[in-house]
């Protein structure tokens, strides 16, 4: 227990001690970094040595590899600002094959009054937009030796602001290996590898006068040019440990490091505490990170059908200045 502990103590040191100039801003698709699964954001998202479900497709797609036959899982996360964002994820095994998964993620917001400048101030149109950011990936992992799997997801990402969208794709792999001591598991991820992205869109088109003060000149068809930006790639290492198990009760914790592209390292910790394995409870802290920090979770495993099992999670997560944000999932296993 004292090697693991020195072991986190170490990662979380990594992340906190960690110095660099922040590049935040430099990458767009920032819903991606929005996690999914309500039993690893109750743990401060310190998931990537621990995840085991169909959730693995997000965090770690190597994780998959535990999904025993078919699991499906969906999740609805009360972001800032009256932002949602919905996840939905289906998995199913093969013996001898690996397991394959499907997975969607959507953020929307309500719709919001276009307003135009004029001299007496802001003028309302009766025209609405809306913004919206969505993938859609396709994950395969298997377990290459008893100890050590793999797996990898493949996405497309997609982005729109009105009359203004773009489009993308994207890969995550993973790794994760069972050390042989006791229940340690070590673990490792790179998210989000892929090409730049680039709006386009008719609201781009404009009239440009190059005379610039003459109004009586007649204006040319011209279009704003936009920046490519990059997804928010992040890096991944982390280990679990089961540090107690007594009778009905045990305890796990859950470390890892992150280092994203665009922003300082960052790091976690998490525990899990279990009873029957039917209940759970949660908590988490972040390191690093601007506001996020202490988050809370529980959860409920039963089993309502011979061989059908009901999952239901809960994480509440400390926003700082902002609104805390709210977190539930519900799935199945069969």
């Amino acid at each position: 227990m004292k090697k693991l502990i020195t072991i986190l103590l170490i990662l979380i040191m990594a992340g906190a001690a960690s110095a660099g100039v922040s590049k935040v801003g430099t990458s767009g698709a920032q819903f991606l970094k929005i996690g999914v699964g309500s039993r690893y954001q109750g743990m401060g998202d310190a998931s990537v040595a621990m995840v085991n479900d169909v959730y693995a497709a997000y965090w770690n797609p190597a994780g998959l590899a535990d999904v025993e036959n078919w699991s499906v899982g969906f999740t609805n996360v009360n972001w800032l600002l009256d932002v949602d964002l919905n996840h939905f994820g289906l998995a199913k095994t093969y013996e001898d094959v690996g397991t394959f998964a499907l997975s969607a993620t959507v953020l929307s917001m309500g719709d919001q009054e276009i307003t135009v400048s004029a001299p007496a101030g802001e003028e309302r149109t009766g025209e609405f937009y809306t913004a919206t950011s969505y993938q859609v990936g396709f994950s395969y992992a298997r377990n290459l030796t008893a100890k050590f799997a793999f797996g990898a997801t493949f996405k497309y990402v997609g982005e729109r602001i009105h009359k203004v969208n773009s489009t993308g794709f994207g890969f995550d792999l993973g790794t994760r290996m069972h050390t042989g001591f006791k229940s340690l598991t070590i673990a490792m991820s790179i998210t989000n590898l892929g090409p730049s992205m680039k709006f386009t869109g008719t609201d781009l088109d404009v009239g440009y006068d190059p005379e610039g003060s003459n109004q009586d000149n007649d204006s040319y068809p011209a279009t704003l040019k936009t920046t490519d930006y990059e997804l928010p790639m992040a890096f991944r290492f982390g280990a679990s440990y089961e540090i107690y198990n007594q009778q009905n009760s045990s305890l796990t914790l859950s470390g890892e490091v992150k280092h994203p592209n665009d922003m300082t390292q960052q790091s976690a910790l998490g525990a899990e505490y279990s009873y029957s394995k039917k209940f759970f409870l949660r908590s988490g802290y972040k390191f690093g990170y601007d506001e996020e920090r202490l988050s809370l979770g529980a959860g409920l495993r039963t089993e309502i059908t011979r061989g059908t099992t009901l999952i239901i999670d809960y994480a509440w997560q400390d926003f700082g200045r902002f609104n805390d944000s709210q977190k539930f999932s519900v799935g199945f296993t069969f």
